[in-house]
């Protein structure tokens, strides 16, 4: 399963309300509080980049699947609203049609779909990248 932002958001949330014991203050919370910023930071820029690159993947995805001479899925025709977990529902299903052409495309020998398909791929995991940040001296 992949998490949500705002299921991460609402982990953040839980662990950081919840004192904990007196023995684990030190190093354990300090820990505790860097992993929870990094996970805040991290899903900021989900936040900022994941319904852009949800509509291009969809897009994109379409235009292959009608390149490839496949239907576009019942309800993934188009979008239905704007929020990420409506925009990963239609990808979803559309990701399904992509590997089924896919397996087609290379059982057909058709390299130019098949590399067309490879390169949405690279384009893809480009604009999902979440960048961490630097780590600090020492």
């Amino acid at each position: 399963m992949t998490p949500t932002v705002s299921e991460l958001l609402l982990g953040n949330f839980l662990a950081l309300s919840e004192p904990p014991p007196p023995e684990s203050m030190g190093d354990f919370m300090a820990g505790r509080i860097g992993v929870t910023g990094m996970i805040a930071m991290l899903a900021a820029q989900e936040a900022e980049r994941g319904a852009e690159a949800r509509l291009w993947e969809n897009a994109a995805i379409r235009d292959l699947l009608t390149r490839g001479g496949a239907a576009i899925p019942a309800g993934a025709a188009t979008e239905e609203g704007f929020s990420i977990t409506g925009l990963d529902r239609v990808n979803a299903i559309l990701r399904k049609a992509l590997i089924a052409l896919h397996i087609a495309a290379e059982e057909k020998g058709d390299t130019a779909l098949d590399h067309a398909i490879l390169r949405f791929y690279v384009k893809s995991a480009d604009m999902r990248r979440l960048d961490m940040p630097p780590l600090p001296p020492g």
